[in-house]
This record gives structure tokens, sequence and C-alpha cells, in this order.
């Protein structure tokens, strides 16, 4: 416990500093891989801190990598952090705490007296909350390194994620042909017919897909006036589920079998936009208690079980292929939401202050049993990949 106990000092020495940052975050709220003010405090905080950094990293301007090496070899520790803004609400989900208490931990870390050799890697990833830029930098070679992932989030209470939602969304434009509804309907070919029947075979399969399963729709552009049989229209989808697989295998496929079968109905023909997907995490059960353990030592507020329901997050695609962990720590009352008013006013609360410090003292710590038990990172990776297995067999 001395090494914790050094920890907790080291982050109270940076509490100023890292409460500072965070409101300048938040009263400079930015938005969809434009985040250059929360980019640049952040990374000259680790350069004076004595981290390597590098910008413009996995093809975003905004994202970032630092690095410090502790001796040669040891297990390659990442920090991610998220400074992204919603628009037109601000830092109404928290994420302007993320990087300042990330910051906190890895300072933490990298002046830990310790002789076990360690590697200490910080990314900075813009736009989590519209394209989710971990998806593409994953693709652009980030993340392959790291042993084990770790990110911190405000919250209504303390406690992890065991699982999130997969998501693959898709905008689908249809075409069919412009006629007069009065005077010639029978020259038209109605694309928002098409549309339509898109959406009631949406409803249908709802009833033989898993029950965790989600699928949404939207229309974005109706076609035009009443009395036009609309020549183009579209529509927005986006299907879930807990299963990347079973997403991937069994609900997208019978999408697209709904989309060709209305417009083989409507006589029509279509064209689909895909977004980049979200995957499910691995949960691996072991880090999860790890870090509540750790939660417990620090006297964090309002510790409860895993969050059993949850959204889609770009942190589900690093987390599919790396051990990785989520804490929450509390700053709002249980039961609020986020994207929310009341986070938002919660935003610069001494609450969150603390949040955001308790967030630092929870994953410094976890490293630390991490870098003092070596065996534990073996069970980490044993856990992981035996539930990756698993989920791959659920189709």
């Amino acid at each position: 416990m001395s090494d914790k106990k050094f920890l907790f000092e080291a982050i109270d020495a940076q509490r100023a500093e890292l409460c500072s940052m965070a409101d300048q975050i938040f009263d400079n709220p930015e938005y969809e891989g434009e985040e250059v003010f929360a980019s640049g405090l952040l990374t000259d905080y680790l350069k004076k801190n004595g981290f390597e950094v590098e910008m413009g990293v996995g093809g975003f301007k905004t994202a970032f990598r630092a690095a410090y090496s502790h001796g040669e070899g040891g297990p390659v520790l990442g920090i991610l952090c998220e400074y992204d803004a919603l628009r037109n609400l601000g830092h109404g989900c928290g994420h302007h705490m993320q990087g300042p208490g990330c910051l906190g931990a890895a300072v933490a870390l990298k002046n830990l007296d310790t002789d076990k050799p360690f590697q200490l890697v910080v990314y900075g990833t813009p736009a989590e909350e519209t394209f989710g830029s971990k998806v593409q930098m994953i693709q652009n070679g980030c993340f392959r390194e790291l042993d084990v992932a770790f990110m911190m989030h405000g919250g209504p209470n303390t406690c992890t994620d065991i699982k999130c939602l997969a998501q693959k969304s898709y905008k689908v434009t249809f075409h069919g042909h412009r006629a007069h509804a009065a005077l010639a309907p029978e020259k038209g070919r109605s694309a928002f017919d098409a549309m339509l029947a898109a959406f009631q075979g949406i409803e249908f399969l709802r009833e033989h897909v898993k029950e965790d399963s989600r699928m949404h729709y939207t229309v974005l552009d109706a076609g035009g006036p009443s009395n036009i049989v609309p020549g183009r229209t579209r529509a927005e989808y986006t299907l879930r589920s807990y299963s990347t697989d079973y997403l991937e295998n069994v609900i997208v496929p019978r999408f697209y079998d709904i989309i060709k079968g209305a417009c083989l109905m409507t006589g029509t023909t279509y064209d689909i936009e895909r977004s980049y997907p979200f995957k499910a995490k691995i949960p691996c059960i072991t880090l999860n208690d790890l870090i509540m353990e750790n939660a417990g030592q620090f006297d964090a507020p309002q510790i409860t079980g895993p969050r059993e329901k949850t959204g889609s997050t770009d942190f589900g695609n690093v987390m599919y292929d790396v051990p990785g962990c989520c804490i929450r720590t509390a700053f709002v009352p249980e039961g609020t939401s986020a994207h929310s008013k009341e986070y938002l006013d919660a935003g610069k609360t001494d609450k969150a202050h603390a949040a955001l410090r308790s967030g630092s003292e929870i994953l410094a710590a976890t490293c630390v049993d991490i870098l003092e038990n070596p065996e534990l990172l073996q069970k980490i990776k044993e856990e992981f990949q035996e539930r990756k297995k698993k989920e791959q067999l659920m189709k």
C-alpha cells in the first residue's frame, strides 16, 4: 500500500492544475474532431511532465499519443482519454473531466519509485460523441501495442461496465420514378413506399431476433409534397446487439434482405451509406474486480455493481482487441441521465473535481497492482481471450 499512498500524494499535488484544465475544457467546448484547445492543453501538460508527445495520430489532427518508458520491457499500460463535447449542449457528458483525470494518473505513475520496468502510453481520442475516432485510429494502427487499456468517465455511480452494444448505422437512399400523384400515378414508382415498406420490415424482424437486439429508424427526407409520387427518399437505420458477431452475421444480413425486398415490392432501387461500426466490449471480470477493489480503497462515492444496460461507444472497439476497463466515477445524483442539463450544471462543482481525482487514483492504483503482480496481467489476458472466443460463437 506504500506505492498507493505515494500515488495519493502525487495526484493530490496535481489537483489544482488538473481541476483548472477540466474547467477550461468545460468553458471551451469543441466538437467532432476539432478539439484544438483541449488537445493542446492536455499535450502541453504531458510534455511539461516528461512525456514524448506525437500529435495527429490515427488520421486525426486533434488525436495524440504520449509515451514514457520506465526501463526496458515490461507491460505496456494504456490510458485513453476523450475531450469532445455535445453540440448545442456543451460538456453534458462529462468528457471535460476525462483528459485531466487520465493525465493525473499518468504523471503519478511516471514518477513511481519502482525497479519494475513498464511502458506508459496515453492516447487522446477525439469525437467519441459523433463518428467515434477510435474506430479509424484502430484501422490506422493505434492501440496495438497495449497490453491493457484504461479509461475513466464521470457518472451517477462509481462502477464499471460489463458490456456495451455493438452498433451499425446506415443511411439508405431509395430511388423511384417521380410522377404527378393525381394525373399519372401509374407512371410513378414511389421511393416513399419503399422507405415505409422497409420500416415495416424492421418491425416484423423485431419478433425474430434475440431480446437484447435494438433497431431504430428515422426519416431524413420524405421526398416532397403529397401531390407527387416521390422519386427519392432517405432514411437512417441503427442496428445494435450486445454481441458483435450476432449483429454482423444475423441482424445485418436480414436488414439488407429487408431493404432489397422493399425495393423489389415497389419497383425501386437503393444506395446505402455505412457509418463506422462500434463493437461490443469483451469484458474482463478480473480487471473489473481489481478496479472496484481500488475504488473501495480510495473511498470513492456511490459505489455500485457494474452497469448491465448501456449504449454504444468506440471504446468497445478497443476492448474487442485489448483487455480493458472504464471506471465511472460519481459526480451527479444516482439516476441522473447523461447528455443532460444536470450533467452540465454539475460540470465545475466540487463533486466533479472530486470525481476527477477519484478516477486518477483508481486508474493509477490498478496499474500499480498489475506492475507488482505480473500473474494478474497473465490472468487478465487469458480471461479476455476465453471470453472473446465465446463471444464469437454467439451467432
